[in-house]
């Protein structure tokens, strides 16, 4: 005959499986209180989330600061994302932000990625907000590590950071299993094109021989496009077939004809 599992903790999880959540609270909210009780720490996540089901918002925030009182290598850190995610339901932002670092510092691993893109999204400014997603891709979580180096990528192009961008993003493909990498690659190359831009437009300015210096203004009059900068092309060319050395402006011209 199997033997009959009869811990009081696994007793209270079917309970709450099988939708019988006073049972379970009752269960939970008993090994919960006792603090000689080895369980404690599991058993108050258990008693905030059962609650939280039954709508005890406030009963459900005790149990889960009871649980992060504990210090509980795994289950603090459960109890403190819990915590954030109530605070964050209704927009309460300060106590959500101090819940999720809480979490952090609970010791739990798991927790870790989650804290750090919660905290950018909680963030009060930009630099903050900067801070947490490079924390959060440095986590190295297969699918938090790509959605934080898309963001941060995305701020730092905003900024003029190219080389910023691609190292953010070289880092979170070097994470094993990463996730969405098309798409990472995809904003690699926009960051190489904008480096790219800031190359040929560096090339220009240092003028150098005629041959030289009209290839970069064809190049970076032909890149503009690719990222939206019609208009910008436009004065790139003007400014070739302007110029006042009249080999650059011809050789510009041919190079702006030659596809026509």
């Amino acid at each position: 005959m199997p033997e009959v599992d009869t811990r009081p903790l696994d007793a209270a999880r079917k309970l709450a499986e099988s939708g019988d959540l006073d049972g379970a609270a009752t269960i939970f909210a008993e090994l919960a209180a006792d603090s000689a009780e080895p369980d404690r720490a599991q058993a108050a996540v258990g008693l905030a989330v059962v609650l939280q089901e039954r709508g005890d918002v406030a009963g459900a925030r005790t149990a889960a600061r009871a649980a992060l009182a504990t210090g509980h290598p795994e289950f603090a850190g459960q109890a403190a994302c819990l915590l954030a995610r109530s605070f964050e339901q209704e927009d309460l932002f300060d106590q959500a932000r101090a819940a999720w670092q809480a979490a952090l510092g609970a010791g739990n691993p798991a927790c870790v990625p989650l804290a750090h893109m919660a905290l950018a999204r909680l963030a009060a400014s930009r630099r903050e907000a900067e801070e947490a997603l490079r924390a959060a891709v440095a986590a190295a979580d297969p699918e938090i590590s790509s959605h934080a180096a898309q963001r941060l990528a995305e701020l730092l192009l905003e900024e003029g950071e190219a080389g910023e961008a691609a190292e953010v993003l070289l880092e979170a493909l070097s994470v094993p299993d990463v996730t969405d990498v098309p798409r990472l690659r995809v904003l690699l190359g926009i960051a190489h094109l904008e480096l790219a831009c800031a190359e040929f437009a560096g090339a220009i300015e240092a003028g150098g021989d005629a041959g030289t210096e009209a290839l970069a203004i064809e190049l970076l009059a032909r890149t503009l496009p690719l990222r939206g900068r019609d208009e910008d092309a436009e004065q790139v060319w003007r400014y070739g077939l302007d110029s006042a050395d009249e080999e650059l402006a011809e050789d510009v011209r041919l190079r702006l004809n030659r596809d026509v």
